[in-house]
This record gives structure tokens, sequence and C-alpha cells, in this order.
């Protein structure tokens, strides 16, 4: 716009005038900054805050107001107009400031006359260094073009700001170099140290102002050209088969899509027009773009700002003339969010760990780092604000925690212990011991996966086999349900991989948190309680008979075992084992053998289990739904997790009642498999327990099976069952035997 360019135009001109005189162009004397603002936007007062240690904004310049009150006047982030726009980091635009119920007033200032404020906050690589604000005796509304004009102001006074010495707002003072320590959940284990990387972020902007506008428009349209063309080269260039081609093929095609769509071009060309370099155009619609999705409650359109972050430094690396930036191996990447094509995407660029600032353990994200072995720490709030690129840190999700900048000490203790982790594995996969107990308890360790090269860790880590293939995990990578002939070709694949070893393929579990790309979005309070994974099934048969004819198509007269998730009745179990039958009589050459069973997830179930235990061929404890549903605790809110646990008297007695009810089977003929499937089977402590319970069959990600098998051969589970028996005769209300247990396992030298 016009208002906009001529401003930056003089701003340009101050600071080759600057530059001239022999100073830094970026430490342009701020009041002359407020002078030219006040001018451009008739405004009769322009100050400038920064931000100080300890939540502080200092008055560092003023046009307008008494030049005394510099460096004297000073406001806590929150207090008055001024710090309500550096706590939210949104512009206030008020027509009658001081009868608003926040103003702070300042008599030093001489600000009495003035009613209506305009305030914007200075921001740099998202974090808030200060407030520039405009205003004018005459009550009135800033209109639109005059706060867009602020904001690019704004945008500017950053640089000047951050090289005059204004202190970051989200280290509240304690200094850029400090090591800071942040909880988090842990969504797969594993430590790892390395430098930071922000997933969709870029570097630090060179140069704000550009010196011609039609050039600068050019060389935006050359780059965004050869963006899309290096993108439609790596689809190009994917392998045809494969689900790693596929998956990745998938994520590419999404982002070419992102990238033609026309509504946030438009605003990095009105930036270039208004005089900004195609880079702070770039930097100025996506922060804009940012600002908007926070306050956005709808999880599947918050998602879309992780696409269009990866889709401005894809057009950043265009403007500098390479691809996509080189990533050293073992990176740290923080991101505040993450979907499943993304985990993909950095998982084979060699990322050593993941710290995700939202999602929920039982989110996809979160299954997929399991999955592939890649240290995830997920909820870590705030960290986002707290780290800068480059930074190191120490990622330890086995401890639920992350640290930024660490001592050298702390470091070079992590860096030990993962060379020693790596010897351990390295050790347990040499020696090839069997699956057992000290006294001689036969176990059955399996594998939870969902992607076909997965499949090659039964021969790293002798598995038994794969006790739950999530299905859902391919598709939420492609963003759709594929065809049946693309189904039955994965599922074969699966099958041949296992060489005769049993795999249990989970229909579809979808809904919740699990959205494909195209879904409506989540309107549900209790997602996780509503329409998902079986109940989707049900209510559109179609998709579930389509899934399970690849399934029979693919098994090839092998044998076949298919899971349903999420069944609350027994009627349930029966609708979905019939459609499955109506196929199978369809299907030719038949499975050899075909066991259907369910995940045993919803506690009404508990109250079906003989008639369950008479038609299921095997059952798989979800441990986690059970658990949140058993005690009314959303898995996914931080608070929750460590509130509720497996070894309290309440869930040991569940898991009788279930042993009991396969016990009763057995004994007029049928056995039934009961198994634990997810991350509590994947625990020492709580796998040695559910041993002791009778449960031997145990599924779990690969990262955890050796460690496990290693552990569990130096148990004695006579011994274990009568500790087991004594702590819950003594229990007494207590919220969990975790204690006693864990006394004793130490006692013994057991390491769990």
């Amino acid at each position: 716009m016009p208002g906009s360019r001529r401003l930056l135009a003089r701003l340009r001109e101050m600071m080759v005038v600057s530059a001239r005189a022999g100073t830094d162009g970026s430490r342009v004397a701020l009041r002359d900054l407020a002078v030219l603002v006040a001018g451009e936007l008739v405004a009769e007062v322009c100050t400038i805050y920064a931000l100080r240690p300890g939540d502080m904004l200092e008055l560092v310049a003023t046009h307008g107001l008494n030049p005394e009150s510099v460096g004297r006047t000073r406001l806590r982030v929150g207090e008055g107009i001024v710090g309500i726009v550096a706590a939210t980091g949104q512009p206030q635009n008020l027509p009658d400031a001081q009868n608003h119920p926040a103003f702070a007033y300042r008599p030093e200032t001489g600000e009495d006359p003035y009613a209506s404020l305009l305030g914007v906050p200075i921001r740099r690589a998202g974090r808030v260094l200060g407030v520039l604000a405009v205003q004018n005796r005459a009550p009135r509304r800033y209109l639109d073009d005059e706060v867009e004009i602020l904001e690019t102001v704004a945008m500017l006074l950053a640089e000047v700001l951050a090289a005059a010495g204004a202190t970051d707002g989200a280290e509240q003072g304690v200094g850029a170099t400090m090591p800071r320590q942040f909880q988090g959940q842990s969504f797969s284990a594993g430590i790892a140290v390395g430098p930071v990387v922000i997933h969709g972020a870029s570097g630090p902007l060179r140069k704000l102002v550009a010196d011609d506008a039609d050039k600068e428009a050019e060389r935006l349209e050359e780059a965004a050209i050869a963006m899309r063309q290096s993108l439609d080269e790596l689809i190009a260039e994917r392998m045809p088969d494969g689900p790693a081609g596929d998956d990745s093929r998938e994520v590419l095609e999404a982002t070419r899509l992102v990238a033609a769509e026309g509504s946030w071009m438009r605003r990095v060309r009105e930036a270039v027009a208004g005089g900004l370099t195609a880079e702070a155009a770039v930097h100025r619609a996506t922060n804009e773009l940012r600002e908007r999705m926070r306050r956005v409650a709808d999880p599947y359109i918050r998602e879309r700002l992780a696409d269009m972050e990866d889709l401005a430094s894809r057009l950043l690396a265009a403007l500098d003339g390479e691809g996509v930036p080189a990533m050293p191996q073992g990176v740290i990447l923080f991101a505040r969010r993450l979907g499943p094509a993304q985990v993909l995407q950095w998982h084979a660029r060699g990322v050593g760990g993941i710290v995700i600032e939202e999602g929920s353990t039982a989110g996809h994200a979160a299954i997929l780092a399991r999955a592939l072995g890649i240290p995830a720490l997920g909820g870590v709030r705030g960290v986002l604000e707290a780290c800068e690129a480059g930074d190191v840190a120490i990622l330890d999700a086995d401890e639920g925690f992350v640290v930024l900048r660490p001592d050298t000490e702390v470091r070079s203790a992590y860096a030990r212990a993962i060379t020693t982790r790596s010897q351990l594995v390295s050790d347990f996969a040499a020696v090839q011991r069997p699956a057992q107990t000290a006294d001689g308890i036969a176990l059955q360790l399996m594998l939870n996966i969902g992607l076909v090269q997965e499949v090659a860790q039964l021969e790293t880590t002798g598995a038994a086999g794969i006790g739950l293939f999530r299905t859902e995990i391919a598709m939420l990578a492609r963003g759709e349900v594929v065809d049946v002939p693309e189904q039955t070709a994965l599922y074969a694949r699966v099958l041949d991989a296992a060489a005769g070893r049993p795999v249990r393929f989970r229909t579809l579990d979808l809904g919740g948190d699990k959205m494909l790309r195209d879904a409506a979005p989540v309107t549900e309070e209790n997602p996780a309680m509503g329409w998902r994974s079986l109940r989707v099934g049900l209510d559109r048969p179609a998709l579930l008979r389509r899934q399970l004819r690849a399934l029979l198509l693919a098994a090839q007269g092998r044998t076949l075992s298919i899971m349903f998730p999420m069944v609350a009745t027994l009627a349930e179990f029966r609708a979905a084992r019939g459609i499955l039958f109506a196929e199978a009589a369809r299907v030719r050459p038949a499975p050899e053998r075909l066991l259907v069973g369910c995940m045993l997830e919803v506690p009404a179930l508990l109250w079906q289990l003989p008639g369950l235990m008479a038609e299921a061929d095997f059952v798989s404890i979800g441990s986690n739904d059970l658990m949140q549903f058993l005690f009314a605790a959303d898995r996914g809110t931080p608070g929750m997790t460590a509130r509720y646990d497996l070894l309290s008297p309440p869930v040991l007695d569940v898991l009788d009642q279930i042993m009991a009810a396969a016990a009763g089977a057995a004994a007029a003929g049928r056995r039934v498999e009961v198994s634990v499937c997810g991350e509590h089977a994947a625990r020492p402590i709580e796998a040695m327990v559910l041993a002791a319970l009778g449960i031997t069959t145990l599924s779990m990600p690969a990262s955890s099976l050796l460690r496990l098998k290693s552990v569990l051969a130096t148990v004695d589970l006579a011994q274990v069952r009568a500790v087991v028996a004594t702590a819950r005769s003594n229990a007494a209300g207590m919220a969990s035997l975790r204690g006693p247990i864990a006394s004793w396992a130490r006692e013994h030298g057991l390491d769990v």
C-alpha cells in the first residue's frame, strides 16, 4: 500500500544516512524512528517500549510525551494497555484508552490529553521484545491500513531493539546461555543429545527493506516458480513402489497443493508491494497466519499451520537459491505440532529426537515416533519460546524432560549414557536367548508396528510376531483410505516380510485425534469417547468391508488374524465378525486359519466376558484406553499422566477378572489367548507383574523388547506372585502397589 511503501522508503533513507555516518543501520536513533512513525500516521504521540529482565517494559523512546520519562517509566508485562499487548502478543486498538479498566496511569509521561491508543507487539522469531504505540487526543479507532503500517514498522523495529539489547520475553531475564529444563510426557522412550532445529523456522533476516519493489516482486515470482518445480521434481523422483515412497510422495503432493493456493501467496505479494524484501514478506505473512491459527480451537485447522510453515521454509530456501537446507544427523526437532507424515519425513532426514509442545501419547505422531524408535517428548509447554535454533539440547524421554543449553558435565554424562545404551542394544541383539523368565516360564514378546519397513525389526529383536499392526498409520500418512488393491498389496507385503510369524491386523482405528486430511473437523467434546474406531466401521460398513476384503485377499491361503478395536458390546463384536465372515465366503483362496479377536479397551466389556471368551479367538487388553476409561482420566492431559497406575488394586482386580474368564473358557475346551498391548507392556516392572498374573503375551515397540527380554530373564515369577499377593493383601486403600513391588525388585537387584 502507498503509506507503508512511503514509510519504508523513508526508513531506508534514514538507515543509509546512519550508515554513511559510520553507524550500524540497525541502530538508528529510536527517537528519530518515533518521530517518523508519528508523522506518517498523523499521530500526536509515538512511544517505544523495550522488554527488560524481570518481565518489565521500559519506555525507551517517545515523540509527544515528556522526554524525561524515557528510561524512568516502566510497566510490568500484563499491566496497562501496553502490558496487555506484550502479554497477549495481540494489537490493542482503543478509541478511549484512559477509560479502559486495564489502563495504568503514569503521571510523569504527561499523556493525560490523549484518548485513543493503538499498540502492537514488537516480535522477533515469534517472541515479544517490546511494544510500539501511537496516540491521539481525539477519540478514534485506527484504520486497518494504519494497524498494518504499524505492524510493519514493529517488524523492522524488532531488529533495532535486538541490537540495542532488549531482552527476550521467554527467557524472563535468565539469559540466553543458561540451562533450562522443561517437563513433558514421554511419547517414545529414549535419550538424545544434539543441536536444536525448529520445525518451520528459518534463519534471521539479513535485509528487511527492499531497494526496488518491482525487482523484488520479480524475484519473488521466480522463487515461487522454482519452489513449485522443485516439489514436482521430488515427487517424480520418489520410488513408485513401497509404502515409504508412497507416503513421502503423498506428503510432497499435499505440500504442492498448499503452494498452489492463492491466499497466502497473495499476502506475501502485498507485503512486497508495500516495500519489504521477499524474505521479510514471507516472514510477515507466516507470522500473521501463525497468530490467527493460534486463536483457532479446531485441531484440524490448526494442523494446517505446520504445512504453511514448511512451505515458507521452502520458499525462503528458493529465494536463497538453495534447495531444502541440509541437516546434520542427530538433531533434536522442536515443533508445536506434528502429523504422521511429518514424523516420517524428519525420520528420513536422520532426526535424533522430537520435542512437541502439543499432542498426546495417543496421537498418531506419538504412535509413529514409538514405532520408529525416535525418542519423543510431548506436552512441553513454552519450550519453543525459550529455545533458539542451534542450541544444544538433551532429550530424556525416559524421565520426561528436556534440557536446553546443558552444562558440559551434564552433556558428557548423557553422551556416555547413549554410548552405553547403544552397546547394550548390540549385546542384547547378539545374545539370541529365548524369551523366558529365570524359573522357565515361556513368554511371547511381540511388536507393535504400523509400517511395512518395521517388519524387519522381527529379525533384529527376535520377537515372536506382530501383536498389533496399526493399519491406519499408512492411511494417515497418505491422508486417505486407499482402495482395495493398494490395501491388499500393503497387507501382503507385511505377511511376506513376517515369514510365517503371527501378525494381528487391527482394523482402522480412525477418529478422535487420528483424522484423515479430508475428514470433517472434530466437533465432539470428548472425541476419545465419540465416533471412532469400530463405531466408524459399523456405521460405514462399506469402509469396513473393503478393508476386510483386502486383508483376506492378502492372506492368499495363509493364517490371518484380525482384531477389532474399541468394542463396547458383544453385539458389536458379533456384527463386525459377521461382516468379516460374509467377505470370507466370497474370497478364494480362503485363509488356512481365520482368527478373530478384539481389543479390550471399554470397561463395559468386562461384564460380558463369558460371552466374549466363547466367541473370540484372542483378546488384547489396550491398557492406555482401558486405564483412561476406568479412571475417567484423559490420557492426553499432562496432569493425568501419572495420576492413575496399572499397578493399582482396582486394575489388578480387573486383570484377574479377565484371566478368570479365559480360564473358564479353557475349562470348556476353548483356548483364548489374552495379551496386553501398549506402553505398559514395555515397562519392566509392569511386565513382570503382568506375567505373574498369567499374562505372558506382551506387545510393545521394538525399542523396548530387547531390554525387557533381558530383565525378565532374571525374574523368578513364583517370587513375584508371592510379593504381589502380599502387597494386595496389605493394600488397605493404597492408590498403587508400585512402591512395595519396586522396593522388593531393587532389593533383589532387578533392573526395573
